[in-house]
């Protein structure tokens, strides 16, 4: 399916809406009925038609058809944020007791759900190095459900060889999730490699605009009707008509971001590399990143997100960099219009700060819409003054 149509026409029916450009925002919390026999219906099954609009609603259901359709998937749901699509997807596929292998150092809150809220009901994690299948066959445990993945990550950008742990999984009955955030379905597409359920945020790089939140989970129909019929439902974490609207909205330039934001995004780490005060840079699609091989065979391309490592005796050099940023706002997040950058020794207290650690001297640096040479000149002037 051609992604013009899908970012374009797919799902939207202008003669039901007068024939309007722009797909109307459905704003209601209930649809009416004239016949009990089509509601009762729609009691048995609510994602069968429109019955209230924590379910299915005709302005969600566009997006839905648009997303699921970029990802290669028979189906999507959408959700209020990228934490509540990968609690929703991994509650939906564990029992008390169940074990689940997980990449390390995923996303925090998915970590704390692993740490603090799946223990409650026995549900163990091992945390393995996902940069080897080896680790993976190690950690699988006769009680093992889930596979969760995160490809690339958001700071080091480790991937893992998805074409081999889908087929691992698949041999033991394992179910595989992956947070495809970082690439989006423009650069990589799970699913082509097995993968059962792909998560990602669309606040992200799907909305553009850092003005909205969303999540989003992408299979087959019959995984992604029984998480709509258990968490989706009972936890009440779908998007809103409005919010899902402004992601359409902002769906419409995605490819035409996506080829910006990627141009520039070589032009500056070209310029942070060769920089004295730069020790290293980490991005997938570099020729000096450990994983290379297996990026270029996974992914169509990579987008906006790296991490520099700063020569840095002190924390305070890092202090004194982030915060002689003139243009590069600090900020989480990424995928929106706006360029940031994010020190990992916020996290980190000062006593804590260890030079010899990479991470703790490392900086990520998202690159959005404004021109090279205005981003560069700026990171330029914050090294000078890093002391």
């Amino acid at each position: 399916m051609d992604i013009s149509y899908i970012i374009n026409e797919l799902g939207e029916e202008r003669e039901h809406y007068f024939n309007a450009v722009a797909p109307p925002i459905i704003q209601t919390s209930n649809f009416v009925y004239n016949k009990v026999e089509d509601l009762y219906k729609a009691f048995q099954d609510e994602m069968s038609g429109y019955l209230y609009s924590r379910g299915l609603n005709p302005t969600v259901d566009i997006l839905r058809k648009k997303l699921a359709a970029l990802d290669g998937a028979e189906d999507c749901l959408v959700f209020n944020n990228g934490a509540a699509a990968t609690f929703a997807a991994v509650f939906a596929n564990v029992n008390a007791g169940d074990h689940i292998v997980c990449v390390d150092k995923p996303y925090s809150w998915t970590q704390h759900m692993c740490n603090r809220i799946l223990p409650r009901f026995g549900v163990t994690t091992t945390y393995i190095d996902g940069t080897s299948i080896e680790n993976f066959e190690r950690a699988i445990l006769p009680n093992t459900s889930v596979i969760y993945l995160e490809s690339p990550n958001s700071w080091d950008y480790k991937i893992q060889d998805l074409k081999a742990v889908s087929e691992l999984a698949k041999s033991e009955n394992i179910v595989t999730i992956i947070d495809n955030s970082y690439c989006s379905p423009l650069y990589q597409k799970p699913i082509d490699f097995g993968i059962d359920i792909v998560m990602q945020t669309a606040t992200k790089y799907i909305n553009g605009h850092s003005d909205t939140l969303g999540g989003i989970l992408t299979g087959s129909h019959a995984m992604i009707k029984k998480i709509f019929d258990s968490e989706y439902m009972c936890i009440g974490s779908g998007t809103t008509p409005f919010n899902a609207w402004m992601m359409l909205r902002g769906l419409r330039t995605l490819q035409a971001r996506f080829e910006r934001i990627t141009a520039t995004t070589q032009k500056v780490l070209a310029w942070v590399k060769q920089h004295p005060k730069v020790e290293k840079v980490w991005f997938p699609l570099d020729e000096s990143f450990p994983q290379y091989e297996l990026a270029k065979k996974q992914m169509k391309g990579a987008c906006g997100l790296f991490t520099i490592v700063l020569k840095a005796e002190r924390m305070e050099q890092i202090v004194n960099f982030c915060e002689s940023l003139q243009h590069l706002v600090m900020a989480v997040s990424w995928g929106g219009y706006e360029s940031l950058a994010l020190p990992k020794c916020a996290g980190i207290k000062p006593e804590h700060f260890k030079a010899e650690k990479e991470m703790h001297r490392s900086v990520r640096i998202y690159v959005g819409l404004e021109e090279a040479d205005y981003l560069i000149k700026d990171i330029e002037q914050a090294l000078e003054k890093m002391g």
